[in-house]
């Protein structure tokens, strides 16, 4: 339920209220805003309606939660949130730009490729430490030791890092390196990782699955929320459909439909979304052209010789280039690159 107070309920009346709401045991939410206080109670709202609210001098009105999502649905938050990603901020009106490659390799392999995306204006550092992979013959990722080189680069080049957990064991040991926990798409209805890193006190960038309906995502990130964890960013990474020109199929119409429907910002993966390396960039201007409150791409230093993913990464001199010209495409779009 949403309760909304009248402009002249005071601090301890909204204080009073939560109480009330706890002693009930639902969960009480305290929402300030420049010119009305929101509270939200969660739980079965039968239990709310015995207590009255509609009656109370400072309560303005009383409305059902109608989304099956409550804590990301914009009914009960109306404005954007803006999640911290070391020092850059993710969502509102700026536009961050998230590059770097699939996967660590070597230490030389990702300084030359974290420079080249901190040369171009670059706002964060990605790469995996832990890889799922279709084949189990296939490259896994070097683990903790990998972890260990993607802080190094970061702290060198001074980019904040995004790196993939696929186990609820492994939550705590990348939370020591990382900056921020992804949850691939393999995985976004993993309940139980869900819940551990809804636990953590670092951001997620939760993905789409690639069968995953739209509003599947949002209760994906529902569960992340509803263990605790408010710093959630989204990120399109495209479907499986009957087209097989492409790795995937791209679904630039979830950006404003998810925008619509929650106030957590939202990343498009143009690498995963086509997994070809010539579509990437006209992807990325898409996705900027239609809402997204930024992009995750995939570079690599020398593509031809990458261990994973060559095929749908960027050379160093294609992220530069589409660095400048993402800059008028953001800022038609009222942004800017953050």
């Amino acid at each position: 339920m949403i309760i909304v107070l009248k402009p002249e309920a005071t601090p301890e009346i909204a204080q009073e209220l939560l109480a009330r709401i706890e002693e009930k045991g639902l969960k009480p939410l305290h929402m300030p805003g420049a010119e009305r206080v929101v509270l939200g109670a969660l739980g079965d709202e039968r239990v709310l309606s015995e207590l009255r609210l509609e009656g109370h001098p400072y309560v303005e009105s009383v409305k059902p939660i109608l989304a099956p999502y409550k804590l990301v649905s914009r009914e009960l938050h109306p404005h954007d949130t803006v999640v911290r990603l070391g020092k850059v901020a993710v969502g509102g009106r700026g536009f961050t730009v998230v590059g770097g490659p699939c996967a660590v390799e070597t230490e030389e392999q990702m300084r030359e490729t974290a420079g080249a995306v901190k040369k171009a204006g670059g706002h964060a550092l990605r790469a995996g430490a832990y890889k799922p992979r279709t084949s189990p013959y296939a490259f896994q990722g070097h683990g903790e030791e990998g972890l260990k080189i993607l802080r190094r680069i970061g702290d060198e080049t001074g980019l904040p890092v995004v790196t993939e957990v696929m186990e609820s064991g492994d939550v705590d040991v990348i939370c020591e390196h990382a900056d921020a926990l992804q949850i691939g798409a393999r995985n976004m209805q993993n309940f139980a990782l869900l819940k551990a890193v809804g636990r953590a006190s670092k951001p997620v960038l939760l993905k789409r699955g690639i069968a995953a309906k739209l509003d599947e995502l949002l209760l994906a990130a529902e569960y992340i929320m509803a263990s605790g964890n408010e710093q959630v960013m989204l990120c399109e990474r495209g479907i499986r459909t009957f087209e097989t020109a492409t790795r995937n199929t791209l679904d630039l119409n979830a950006i404003p439909w998810i925008k619509q429907r929650t106030h957590l910002p939202v990343l498009v993966d143009p690498s995963h979304g086509t997994g070809i390396r010539d579509l990437v960039v006209p992807m990325a201007l898409a996705a900027a052209a239609c809402g997204a409150d930024g992009i995750l791409v995939e570079v690599h230093r020398d593509p031809s010789a990458a261990w994973s993913d060559g095929a749908q990464s960027l050379y160093p001199q294609q992220f530069e280039q589409m660095m400048g010209q993402l800059k008028p495409i953001v800022a038609a779009v009222g942004r800017q690159l953050a």
